[in-house]
Order: structure tokens, then sequence, then C-alpha cells
């Protein structure tokens, strides 16, 4: 039986215990783990390459596996595994049932495993195209991709695919991982040939770093070290390149960046402005001016949770206190006052469309970047990119998993960076307005420089002078309902009651405005955000000039009508939904379209094979079935006037 010793706690003199050479053991190893290095990593390429096999032999072989991880993929390799009674490494990262019944990764599955030199966070990305922007997700914080290529079939569009996207989201390092190369023989002509195709790719996407290995991600040669099945190979293992590569990025200091995520008031006498640093480092006494007002001021603290700091470096967060009171709230960015970060509110950039329904051109939605959330909209799609030929492609919208080359309008001015110099200040997303939900991952690339030249010019005479000498209130009733509901009809008999009544109005109706100012625009889906896009202009135009606006469209989206009532100051937009089935609206068909449209003649007919969209709350709804065209538009007048 072997004996256990335990040794005494030596007692100080002031009473605290001695650590003994364990304890202190112990506190050197965590002290040594606690200063390892992270390194972010994405698998990619296509269908059955390996990808799952290959991390999952990675935890494996560096031990980080607990015991009941060991034994449950043991028993998943029985009822789920492809290897026989061996161990299937694949089934550590397909965690969805639906997964491993097919064999393929769907989600994003993140996984953390250390060794003596690095700590890694590893994503595994899908390989179908149809979960590509799950892959971009995993690739947006990654400082390495592993893309690997089945040795039998070479470079495939998914592995082009990849490619083009690992470029597109900033990653210049790539270990082309040539797998499955047990299954050539370990053919040094298969790898070579493989090899100078990427790297050609590579050349062409930008990406400066390729480092191939020939690997048997299954059987482990080249993974954890060198494979004597591959004498004429002289490079590093899968391992070895992970612990060894270099990922700084050398000489792209931009200078100090801060986004404010808060601003740490918990009394009168201390205000701080918190985050973590983007990029470059400050220090107590250093100039930085607030982004984007301009103004400026000193350091004078950098304040954590550990007590203030001499320097702070980038990946840290802190608050910083300045000697001058500044007007800094979240969304703000502090920056070295010397190098200053860009402030625009138009740009170019690259968008990968996440969203089930289109990317329209003119629909608003929301931009998160860094710390700052604004409004924003597609202006224009300049082209969209095929992403496995990189070849440009003329489109008027994007679909899911399409990548566009669009300029960007914000409602305000931002600060940024190039995509390439700051990840943190020159990529964003897009929200959905209504859904909340992230519809595009973006990377900025440049300002478009005509929007400084454009300024607002002062006018002496303004909206509420104009509205005086009128005696009336500037109004936008925008009526909205399907095509032979009555919205025409109620809005001239309220048009012709209001100037009696000595008004100054105006009529914008869908077809009248068609004739001329949007006598370009079909009837597609992205031609009607642009329809209502100007004519939402024109009648705020009109309303500055302090006259009541009556816009008749069918405008059959929330979100344009949405957009359209933030152009005005709130009570002067009233939405009137002219409240019609679609039963009654056709059985009325005045101009005989529904009929063309039942017929297939007329393409993207709203109630047919175009939404509309009920809206949610507006100020009035006219029951055109149970009441008068007449009695409507009274009802209209009485709101006005009451």
């Amino acid at each position: 039986m072997a004996t256990v010793e335990f040794q005494t706690p030596t007692l100080a003199s002031h009473g605290s215990r001695v650590p003994g050479p364990e304890s202190r053991a112990v506190s050197a190893y965590l002290a040594q783990h606690e200063t390892k290095g992270l390194l972010r990593f994405i698998t990619c390429g296509s269908v059955d390459d390996g990808k799952s096999t290959l991390i999952g032999r990675l935890l494996y072989e560096s031990r980080a596996l607990f015991d009941d991880q060991l034994s449950a993929l043991e028993n998943d390799s029985r009822r789920h595994g492809t290897q026989g009674e061996a161990i299937d490494y694949a089934l550590l990262l397909d965690g969805l049932s639906a997964e491993r019944e097919q064999g393929i990764t769907i989600d994003v599955a993140y996984r953390f495993f250390s060794t003596d030199r690095r700590k890694f966070i590893v994503a595994d990305c899908p390989g179908h195209e149809q979960y590509t922007r799950n892959m971009a997700t995993g690739a947006s914080t990654a400082d390495v991709a592993i893309v690997l290529v089945d040795a039998r079939k070479g470079l495939l569009p998914q592995t082009r695919r990849h490619s083009y996207i690992v470029s597109l989201l900033g990653i210049r390092h790539v270990l082309l991982a040539v797998n499955k190369m047990d299954l050539v023989d370990f053919d040094r002509a298969v790898f070579d040939e493989i090899k100078s195709g990427y790297r050609e790719l590579a050349s062409t996407l930008g990406i400066g770093q390729v480092q191939a290995v020939p690997l048997s991600a299954l059987q482990g040669d080249n993974l954890m070290g060198r494979s004597p099945r591959t004498p004429w190979y002289d490079g590093p293992s899968v391992l070895e390149y992970l612990e060894s590569v270099d990922v700084s990025r050398g000489g792209q200091d931009v200078g100090f960046r801060l986004p404010v995520q808060w601003v740490n008031r918990p009394n009168q006498d201390f205000r701080g402005f918190a985050g973590t640093v983007a990029a470059g480092e400050i220090r107590p006494g250093d100039e930085v001016v607030a982004l984007p007002s301009g103004r400026r001021s000193h350091v004078s603290r950098i304040v954590t949770a550990d007590g203030d700091l001499d320097v702070a470096r980038e990946g840290q967060a802190i608050t910083l206190t300045l000697r001058d009171e500044l007007d800094v709230s979240r969304g703000d960015v502090l920056a070295d006052a010397h190098r200053p970060a860009q402030v625009a509110d138009q740009f170019a950039a690259h968008v990968l469309w996440m969203g089930e329904q289109p990317l329209l051109p003119g629909r608003p939605y929301w931009l998160k970047i860094g710390t700052r959330t604004v409004s924003a909209s597609v202006t224009e799609i300049k082209h969209k990119t095929d992403v496995n030929t990189q070849e440009p492609l003329a489109a008027k919208h994007l679909e899911l998993n399409e990548v566009g080359f669009c300029n960007l309008y914000l409602d305000q001015p931002v600060p940024f960076e190039n995509y390439a110099d700051n990840r943190t200040l020159g990529g964003f997303i897009l929200i959905d307005r209504q859904t909340n939900a992230t519809v595009a991952a973006g990377t900025l690339q440049f300002a478009l420089r005509r929007a400084g030249n454009i300024h607002w010019q002062h006018l002496d005479v303004d909206k509420a002078a104009r509205a005086r000498i009128k005696g009336q209130q500037p109004r936008v009733l925008w009526f909205t309902g399907l095509s032979g509901s009555g919205k025409s009809t109620i809005a001239n008999l309220v048009d012709k009651r209001l100037h009696a009544l000595g008004y100054h109005t105006f009529i914008l109706d869908g077809d009248n405005v068609r004739h001329g100012l949007n006598k370009d625009l079909g009837f597609t889906d992205e031609d009607r955000v642009e329809n209502i896009r100007r004519v939402a202009e024109v009648a705020k135009l009109m309303s500055d000039a302090g006259l009541i606006v009556l816009v008749s469209f069918i405008s059959p989206f929330r979100a344009e009508r949405r957009m359209a009532r933030e152009l005005f100051a709130p009570g002067e937009f009233v939405e009137v939904f002219v409240d019609t089935p679609l039963a009654v609206a056709e059985k009325r068909d005045v101009k005989g379209l529904y009929a063309k449209a039942r017929a297939g003649q007329l393409r993207n007919f709203t109630g047919i094979d175009s939404p509309y969209e009920v809206p949610e709350a507006p100020e009035l709804s006219l029951d055109t079935v149970s009441d008068s065209a007449e009695r409507l538009a009274q009802r209209v007048i009485d709101f006005l006037t009451d």
C-alpha cells in the first residue's frame, strides 16, 4: 500500500502560511498559463473535407477532454460514428443531432484548448453553401484560417467561396491543410499541384501568408508532429504552425482608439469613459480627441479594477478620465489627437447578406459599428460578387449569402477606419428595424469624399414662417392600402373640403407621380422601395413649404412607411390605413388590374404575387366596407381640426 506524505505548512512570525514548494509550483503554472497568448482560428472548406475530425483529434491529442467527455465520445462513436470500432473524432464538434445523423457541420462549433505555448479558440465552420453566413460569423473574430482540401478532389467551388470570405473578413494567415493524403498514398505530386493552385488563388484574393501541410487528420499524420510517411515535407505540423504563427499587425498601427461603451459616473466627483482599447496605446498626459465632435483634452488617469495603469494597450478594458469636461457619450471614440480616425456618413463597403428576405436599396436598417448604432440604408449596389469566381455581376438586390459592393448612407457621421487597419471601427452589422435580427455583416473600404462637400444651407425663411403666413400647421396625410381600396377617392374628397375651408394643400398620387418623377421605376420590390423614398422626400419638401400634403400610395412595406414617418417631426405624419379586404378590392377592380394580375399579365402586383404589410398602429383606420367615402373623408377632416 502506497504511503501518502502530508507536509505541515510553516507559519511565519505574523501567523500567515508560507507557501510550500507544491503551492509555489501550482502558482507558477497558473501564472504561466495566464500570460500565454491567445490565438483564434477557424477551419473551413467543402463538405466532408475533415474539418471536425481535425479539430476533434487536436482536442484529443492535446488532452483537452475530461474523462466523461472521452466516455461520451466512445459511446457516440459506436452509435453515430463512421469509423467502425475506432473513435470518430468529428463527433466532438458535431453537437446537433441533425449534424450527427447527416455527418455534416451545420452550426459554428467553438472549442477551447491549450498547449504549453499558446491558448486557442477554434471555430469549426460548416461547409455547405447555404450555411455561408455561419462560416462568416466564425471568421469575423479569427486570426488564422485552416482551409481544408480533400487530396482526392482538389480545389472545389466551396474552397474558393470560403477563401474569398476569409480574405474579405481580413484574415491574412491561411494554413492550407491538404487532408486525406493517406487515400492518395501520400503522393507528393498531388500535394504540390493543390498547393500551387491555392497559392495562385490566395494571391488574387490578397492573402499574403499561406502555409501548406500534407495531412491525414484521421490518422494524425503531420497533425501534432512530423510524419515519417511524408519524408519529402520539411515544413511545420499543424500544431507547430498554430503555436508559432505571428499574427501581429506589424506596421499597421493607426494610433490609439477607444470606442466608448459606457460613461461611468458613480458620483459627482468622478466621470470616466469605459471601453476596450481597439488599437494603439495610451498613457496619462497623452492628448486625445473625442469623435465625431472633434473636441480635445488630455488623459488624467487610466482606471481599472486592479488599480490605475501607467499604460494601456490594445485589448485591455479600461476607464479613462480627462482633464476637461467633454460631452462624450456611448458610441463616441476617443482617439490619438495627432492621428485621429476619419469621420464620415457615406461609405463604400462590402456587404455579406444574411437575411432570409433580400437586401433592397433604400430600405432603412440599423447599422452597428463599434459601440455606435445609427440609421443607415444602402443607396446603391455597385455590383455583387460571384464568390466562386470573384467576378463582379450586376445586381439590384442581394439574396441570402450573397456579397455585394455597395454605397452606404448613414443619418449621422461616425468615426471609422478601413477594415484592413482596424476590425472594430471598420466592421459593421446591419439590423432589421422591425425584427431586430442581424441581416448583414460588412467591411468599410473608404468614405465617399463627395459627402464632405455637401452642407446644409441656412434659410432665413423657415417652415414655421411659411406655415404662419398660411395660417395652418403642416401635415402629411399618408393614405395606404390595396389597389382599389379607395385611397385616391378619399384623399381627393379630403383635399376638396380642406381647400374649401381655406387650407393650402397638395396631393401626391401614386399613378400621377409615376408619369413624371418616378417614370423610370418599375414594380419590383427594389423599385417600390425607391418609389416611396422619393415621394417621402418630396412630401418633406412640401411640408417645409408649410403645406398640408396628402400622399396616396399603396406603399406596401412597413419599413418604407416607417422611413417616411421618420423624416417628420412628431405629430406631422398621419398614417391613414384605408382598410379594404382583398376580395372587396378585387371585386371593384376599377382599373382592371387584378384581372390582368390573375392572368399573369402583371408581375409583382400587390395582394396577388407581392405582399401588402398591414399597418400596425396607424393614426386612422378607415373601413370602406361599412362606411361611405364621404363619411370617411369627414373623419379625416375631424381628426385634423381636432
